[in-house]
């Protein structure tokens, strides 16, 4: 594209403030900033979805109506079935892994800013004893999985393959590449841990009207949300890279969960056994104002979706059960923890990302950095001043026939902790992330008959050592002390 053709477009777009400084700009920034706004194919477009985004988003709770998932039709819970159906799910699901059909896609695209850190989120270190990252326990499990596999269905374990698919953004994919390597991929074969780019999306002003500077010579941008998945997929080829390996099943789920169970076998086989397109692990929500979103039913549509806790009504969030008004009406809180079939998968996302109606734009207002091209100063407000565009993962839900669509509850305290606020926040931080993964350790030592030292104890089971809680028969009778790790 030549350099008068793209001022052309973005001045028909109304954004020839971007050009102010143009012509002090080396030849090299000039390059570097054509470069950045030739991805934007059409800008007078894009901000015509950014008007249509800040509609959607204002209105989204108030037009439809909506309804809890039928539990007769597609829901289910590990609460509460019998330990001889968890069984059947946990065996069918870690015999898919023996035979290495089952892929993982990690979606790690995030800084942990929030955390007071601009690394990757998957490298923290919430203070375990072991000092062990996000990302080391996790891949840890899937070191145990393929062991737990290999030993069931007496495979060779370099026989058994699972795939770990790591979905990065621009500003993480070197760091976490550089982590991994430093770490040896923490004991994976390289040849099955792939990193892929998620995409980005200009920031815009407050109104809708404006792409904002970074400086000079640069736009500001971020990633595209977590409903970016499906068109990195397709741009990278990941798609072929599953039909390649003879990939059937895909696990995806956001690094930020210190409980995640990676690739579970009991959600693999549940999902697989009833033939679900796609399925999602959901807890039960604490009270209504906990910022998650909910997997509902669109009574319109009889579609399975899901209203982000940004778009909820007051009233909807507090409404009760009127079986139990102990309990919230809509309380299966989504975590991000997805089944897909693949075949499934692959007949669809071309469909997805060619359309709006199935990856529409949402809005999140954000205090954003940004150049202040009247001025030439660069400006860090305090209050939100723009708009960043993202999608969201769930917004393909409600394509799927309600038949093929499965919701399995899980157990908050076996599976959900999240890593998203501050050090001494109080919640989803570092030190509830420690809490948790202890007392849950602790929890399955003690239901083998081990001792501890005090009621406060607590004690790290290393992924190695056990996946879920299996294999602790040597703890019967003994004694462990604070800080302990098996």
């Amino acid at each position: 594209m030549t350099e008068s053709f793209l001022k052309y477009k973005y001045e028909k777009a109304g954004q020839g403030h971007l050009f102010k400084y143009w012509d002090t700009l080396s030849e090299d920034e000039r390059q570097s900033f054509a470069s950045q706004l030739s991805t934007i194919q059409d800008p007078a477009a894009f901000l015509s979805d950014v008007q249509e985004a800040i509609k959607y988003s204002s209105s989204l709770a108030e037009s439809k109506i909506y309804k809890p998932l039928p539990t007769s039709i597609c829901c289910s819970s590990t609460i509460d079935e019998s330990k001889k159906t968890l069984s059947i799910w946990h065996h069918e699901g870690l015999k898919l892994i023996s035979q290495s059909k089952v892929g993982i896609i990690l979606m790690a695209g995030g800084q942990g800013t929030r955390l007071g850190s601009s690394a990757p989120k998957g490298m923290y270190n919430v203070g375990l004893p072991s000092g062990k990252s996000l990302f080391q326990l996790q891949c840890e499990r899937i070191l145990k999985l393929r062991q737990l596999a290999s030993e069931e269905f007496s495979v060779p374990s370099h026989n058994v393959h699972l795939p770990l698919y790591i979905m990065t953004s621009k500003p993480t994919r070197a760091a976490t590449e550089m982590f991994f390597t430093k770490h040896h991929n923490f004991g994976l074969e390289p040849n099955d841990v792939i990193f892929f780019n998620q995409g980005i999306l200009p920031a815009v002003s407050m109104d809708g009207k404006q792409f904002l500077l970074g400086s000079k010579n640069s736009i500001v941008e971020s990633p595209d949300g977590n409903g970016g998945l499906y068109k990195a997929l397709h741009d990278n080829k990941i798609l072929d890279d599953f039909h390649k390996r003879s990939i059937e099943h895909i696990h995806a789920y956001c690094v930020d969960n210190i409980l995640v169970k990676v690739a579970d076998p009991v959600f693999i086989g549940y999902s697989a056994i009833n033939k679900y397109d796609i399925a999602t692990k959901v807890v039960r929500k604490q009270d209504p104002s906990e910022k998650v979103g909910l997997i509902v039913l669109d009574a319109n549509t009889n579609a399975p979706c899901v209203i982000e806790y940004s778009e909820i009504s007051k009233e909807l969030s507090e409404m009760k059960d009127p079986q139990d008004p102990n309990l919230l009406m809509f309380r299966a809180a989504n975590i991000v923890n997805h089944y897909y079939n693949v075949k499934f998968l692959s007949e669809m996302i071309p469909k997805w990302i060619s359309s709006r109606k199935y990856l529409p734009y949402h809005i999140a207002k954000k205090k954003i950095k940004y150049f202040d091209y009247v001025t030439g100063v660069t400006k860090n407000p305090e209050t939100p001043n723009g708009v960043k565009m993202e999608q969201f993962i769930f917004d393909v839900f409600p394509s799927v026939k309600l038949s093929r669509f499965g919701c399995l509850e899980v157990q908050r305290s076996d599976e959900f902790s999240p890593l998203k606020n501050a050090p001494g926040s109080g919640s989803s931080c570092p030190e509830t992330c420690r809490l948790e993964f202890l007392k849950r350790s602790t929890n399955w030592l003690l239901k083998w008959g081990a001792q501890v030292d005090h009621k406060d104890t607590l004690v790290e089971v290393d992924p190695s050592t056990s996946y879920d809680g299996e294999g602790l028969q040597f703890v019967k009778g003994k004694l462990y002390h604070d800080g302990d790790i098996l």
